[in-house]
């Protein structure tokens, strides 16, 4: 699927390092921000901007206030960055289902991954050993022999 518009859905460098990639590939890109952030410098370097309703991350983390946003400028890429929305498959989810190309893995490779428990699973099938909590281990300094110049206490 190619794309004519993309909406940065992150904030800080990282967003403006999209937007400049963007650019170099002559792509218009579209930053959003909170309140907290109108100031900030990635609103600038995008060639939009849409304001969010909130302030810190949590307005970062509303998808369906992106979505809008993506709509109401008619991008039609989403891209999350790192942190945030970025491993969120629910998200990648709603992009799809919107007709917004989500800009990262699919939904089920976030799905899979986002499980870390089920994703490591099959590389221990083996039986854990019990634990050595129970046995009494003699701190390293204690083990050298009594002749060393380590283990001597120090005379003043």
């Amino acid at each position: 699927m190619t794309f004519r518009k993309l909406l940065i859905a992150n904030r800080g460098e990282i967003a403006i390092r999209i937007a400049r990639a963007a650019a170099t590939m002559g792509l218009p890109s579209v930053a959003i921000y909170s309140e907290d952030d109108r100031d900030a410098l990635h609103p600038l370097r995008a060639d939009e901007a849409v304001p969010l309703s909130g302030t810190g991350p949590r307005a970062y983390l509303d998808g369906a206030a992106i979505l809008a946003a993506a709509r109401a400028v008619g991008a039609e890429a989403v891209h999350p960055g790192y942190g945030f929305l970025s491993e969120n498959a629910a998200f990648a989810r709603q992009c799809a289902q919107a007709g917004v190309q989500f800009i990262g893995p699919s939904p089920r490779v976030l799905d899979l991954f986002g499980d870390k428990a089920h994703a490591l699973g099959p590389l221990h099938t083996r039986p854990a050993f019990p634990s050595s909590a129970a046995r009494k281990v003699r701190p390293r300094w204690k083990r050298r022999a009594p002749s060393s110049p380590r283990c001597r206490p120090r005379t003043a």
